[in-house]
């Protein structure tokens, strides 16, 4: 059966309070990852921060939701992180939006 609804996640709390930028929207679809984000910042680099920050909020979900420690998580998540920035699956095209 084919789940065709679009479920999306909440805002979180402090950007609902006191608004922001969406810089990075994801969804998977059809197995794959469909992605749109906005450049966002001068620096590409910061990207890297924002990487890292995010990998540490998965491992945290896994931790608490339960089945592996946060470190195991982490380490899962870097794992795979080297082995798709070694060879990468996915080869889709990158277009501006505004």
């Amino acid at each position: 059966m084919t789940d065709d609804a679009l479920h999306e996640l909440d805002l979180p709390p402090d950007a609902r309070e006191k608004g922001g930028y969406e810089v990075l929207r994801c969804f998977v679809v059809d197995g794959g990852l469909s992605v749109s984000l906005r450049r966002s910042f001068d620096d590409a680099g910061v990207w890297g921060v924002l990487l890292a920050d995010l990998a540490r909020h998965a491992a945290r979900i896994y931790a608490i939701e339960g089945g592996v420690s946060e470190d195991e998580a982490l380490e899962s998540i870097r794992a795979m992180f080297d082995a798709e920035w070694s060879r990468p699956t996915d080869f889709d095209v990158a277009s501006a939006m505004n």
